[in-house]
């Protein structure tokens, strides 16, 4: 991307948050009810609770990191393998009869296994994103073309080689995209894993701030999750950078 190309996107971005907090002091005037603060009164909150909301931030953070971690890890090699028709055979009716269910509904489950301890919200997580991941890179990696296949065999290429040359460079598009749409669901996932039998995280703090009809706090803590998820997207397309130069 050029460098106008560039400052382009910063100010289309700049201009967008300018009309959504235009659009939220609006709103806030014209409701006037104490469910909807205005901007500058949750960032007074934003500002004064700052280091409260930077260590639940980061507990929300670690969660997020290590369950799309464990979700890419595992999910990647699962969905190019299955071009191996022996192990699709035996891979996709698990994957048919698991995807479908609503695997949110196993937290009180993990927590029974894991604990109220962390393993149990990263477990959830990374069991969600991993069926949303795995069906993603297996479609895009069953829809390569025999042909490319058939050309790098006839050249001596290995299977090795196949995979690493030809089917991950290929997938990477698909995979970067589910990794996006993954971002999004740990966030929402996250809010509610955080949500009951816990003492810190974002999730945690917007809860105990609704309660409390602390409003200020309450969007507080959902701008910092927001952030959190804006983040996470600048720190993928910083990787998605590193990834074009490598293929």
């Amino acid at each position: 991307m050029s460098g106008s190309q560039e400052i382009n996107r910063i100010w289309s971005y700049l201009i967008s948050f300018i009309l959504i907090l235009a659009l939220w002091k609006v709103l806030s005037h014209l409701l006037a009810n104490p469910g909807v603060p205005t901007p500058e009164r949750v960032l007074i909150a934003l500002i004064s609770d700052a280091k409260l909301l930077l260590f639940n931030a980061i507990f929300s953070l670690s969660r997020v990191l290590y369950s799309i971690s464990l979700a890419v890890s595992l999910a990647f090699p699962v969905g190019i393998l299955s071009r191996e028709k022996l192990f699709d055979r035996i891979v996709s009716p698990f994957i048919y009869l698991l995807y479908p269910i609503p695997h949110i509904v196993l937290l009180p489950v993990y927590i029974l296994l894991f604990g109220i301890g962390d393993l149990s919200r990263i477990a959830l997580i990374a069991t969600i994103l991993f069926f949303q991941m795995v069906v993603t890179i297996r479609d895009a990696t069953k829809n390569i073309s025999e042909y490319y296949i058939y050309s790098a065999l006839s050249l001596g290429a290995s299977k090795f080689d196949i995979y690493r040359y030809i089917i991950i460079p290929a997938i990477l598009p698909q995979v970067l995209t589910a990794l996006r749409i993954s971002i999004g669901t740990a966030i929402a996932v996250l809010f509610f894993a955080e949500s009951f039998a816990t003492r810190n995280g974002l999730g945690y703090l917007i809860i105990d701030a609704w309660s409390r009809a602390d409003y200020e706090m309450l969007y507080a803590g959902i701008v910092s999750m927001a952030l959190l998820g804006l983040l996470l997207y600048i720190l993928l397309d910083l990787i998605e950078k590193k990834v074009k130069k490598w293929v």
